[in-house]
């Protein structure tokens, strides 16, 4: 059992993404060097897509599928990391872990420092993809969790690097070494799964695309011209925590900032982790000091039987042009343009895309001028090659008045299409591998049986009809004139996060929470949303965040790597959201 009285952990973030601000690490160690300093500092690096970009990677050379700016940054700052006495734990391994942990040795020896590396493997399972039904996965890796980590640490490793596990598992395996908890401790980990939820996106928990950052800036809780500060976690030995950041870095956290993570690119309310299942609805958020926010209440259950695995495969290759229509006429210029066009195409997939009208009499070229695109895929290279952009090119003196293009049609694209798979836990053999070469393979849990799952896949779905007052008076209003968004994608679905904006009226703040509830059906979904108007669509409750989170399912087609759809990760689509216009109540603006 956890001890009570061991100090809470604290834990930042350093990257929420292959790709991040280079110079968070540095950042985060140097902010951390007086009394508040780190204790163990993550960075996540990994996301459906950049597994797919890492499978490129290997089938170029294959000791590479590691995140390789993570190696540029222990290159500045692994001496800075043991000096401080923080522990770094990364997912950076990506699909060779045992690499990346050979190239820190060899940035140490470089550097003339002694550290001890532990890599957590055993989630790729293309050695096994035949037999477990994967055959031409590009990569195939199950979702492992954080005690394999928590043995690395154990063991004495000052740096432990690991190939897919769930971005929290970064902040739950230091956090169970810390605290002793075991497999059964559930709240405790489920405690640890939203704070890890919280910080795995880096600056996303610290106004980082933030609904609310013009009433941040406007009330100087966040000035504009300054870095976000990425945050931190203090993990305490009951599974609560405190989300915070650097004193003196951008940006701000508050409850807000906090909610727009959590409801980020979740489902249900039941969250399904390999170590635990996370409630959802049981998390309280209150804001306990300046830049400070408690996370309590979080409740868990016993883990699913089975371990989700992330498989991206080669779908074919892609191309697209993009055509500029100026002035009058734009309408009869794109038909024209796809009549003339369509015929010669032989691709597979031609999805043609048209933006708004311009406004009349527009004052600039650019504002007189929508974008016709049209975009093409095939299992083979030919079609979207030559094939598309010759005839596209000699349209240029025989098309439509002012033919241009935004750019020259370039060289088809090789695309992936990802897509979850299950398996049993036998399937994986969970190992890590200590700094000495000794492994040590990771037991699994308890878990629950798969019905019970299921039972519960439909706890906080919003009930229909759904009870709440008859409506008052009402006029016409964005609905982000007082509801926060955030969105994303899983795969090829798409998730939305809306939140009310707290006011600190207790009241004011549950009648807006009755109202979204009662607002946000499926149908009405369909409606904000058009393109959603043939797709299933689900709508959870999280009351204790005042939130609805709805899942579009195939909103996205098969993911962002294969989607033609003008914003291909929904990242955009929880602003689109709020700024359609509904009814809302007199009272509640």
């Amino acid at each position: 059992m956890a001890d009570p009285t061991t100090a809470p952990l604290r834990i930042g973030n350093c990257s929420g993404f292959y790709g991040d601000r280079l110079a968070a690490m540095r950042e985060m160690l140097e902010g951390g060097r007086d009394r508040h300093r780190l204790d163990v500092l993550t960075g996540d690096y990994l996301a459906e897509l950049t597994m797919l970009i890492l499978g490129k990677d290997t089938m170029r050379d294959p000791s590479l599928g590691y995140a390789r700016t993570f190696v540029r940054q222990l290159e500045d700052c692994l001496g800075l990391a043991l000096e401080s006495g923080v522990k770094v734990v990364s997912n950076a391994g990506g699909l060779n872990p045992a690499g990346l942990a050979d190239r820190v040795r060899e940035i140490a020896r470089g550097l003339g420092i002694d550290v001890a590396v532990a890599h957590v493997e055993g989630d790729d399972l293309r050695p096994r993809a035949a037999e477990l039904g994967l055959e031409g996965a590009l990569t195939a890796n199950a979702y492992l969790g954080g005690f394999g980590i928590a043995a690395a640490l154990a063991g004495g490793a000052d740096v432990v690097v690991t190939g897919r596990v769930t971005d929290a598992s970064l902040v739950v395996g230091p956090a169970a070494a810390h605290h002793g908890w075991t497999p059964e401790s559930y709240d405790e980990l489920a405690g640890a799964v939203v704070a890890g939820h919280v910080l795995e996106c880096g600056t996303q928990a610290t106004g980082g695309n933030f609904s609310g950052f013009r009433q941040l800036i406007g009330s100087g809780r966040m000035d504009p011209t300054k870095p976000l500060g990425f945050p931190l976690a203090e993990v305490a030995a009951d599974g609560s925590s405190v989300i915070t950041k650097h004193a003196g870095t951008g940006g701000a956290v508050t409850v807000d900032t906090v909610t727009a993570q959590l409801v980020y690119e979740i489902q249900s309310t039941r969250y399904l982790g390999p170590d635990v299942t996370t409630l959802l609805d049981t998390v309280r958020l209150e804001q306990v000091g300046d830049d400070r926010v408690a996370v309590t209440g979080v409740r868990g259950e016993a883990p699913p039987e089975q371990l989700k695995v992330c498989v991206n495969e080669l779908g074919g290759y892609r191309n697209a042009a993009e055509f500029v229509l100026t002035g009058l006429d734009i309408d009869a210029k794109a038909d024209w343009l796809r009549e003339q066009l369509a015929p010669a195409l032989t691709a597979e997939s031609v999805t043609w895309t048209r933006s708004a009208l311009p406004p009349a009499d527009a004052d600039t070229e650019e504002g007189a001028s929508a974008l016709l695109r049209v975009t093409v895929m095939d299992p083979e290279a030919g079609p979207v090659a030559k094939a598309f952009t010759g005839p596209a090119v000699e349209l240029a003196l025989a098309s439509y008045p002012g033919f241009t293009m935004t750019g020259p049609p370039a060289q088809p694209t090789p695309y992936g299409v990802y897509r979850a798979a299950y398996v049993d836990r036998s399937a994986v053999t969970h190992t890590v591998v200590h700094p000495d070469g000794r492994r040590e393979v990771v037991p699994d849990p308890p878990t629950a049986p798969a019905a019970a799952h299921e039972e519960a896949a439909d706890a906080g779905r919003r009930p229909s009809p759904y009870p709440a007052p008859t409506d008052s008076l009402t006029r016409r209003a964005p609905l982000g004139t007082f509801v926060h968004a955030r969105s994303g994608d899983k795969g090829g679905d798409a998730n939305l996060g809306l939140w009310v904006a707290r006011t600190g009226d207790a009241g004011l703040d549950e009648a807006r929470t009755t109202w979204l509830a009662k607002l946000i059906t499926p149908r009405k979904v369909r409606e904000l949303v058009p393109e959603a108007a043939d797709l299933p669509v689900e709508v959870y409750l999280l009351p204790n965040l005042g939130a609805v989170n709805v899942v579009i399912t195939g909103l996205l087609g098969r993911g962002v790597a294969a989607s033609t759809r003008f914003d291909p990760q929904a990242k955009g689509l929880g602003e689109w959201v709020r700024s359609r216009v509904v009814h809302v109540q007199e009272g509640l603006l």
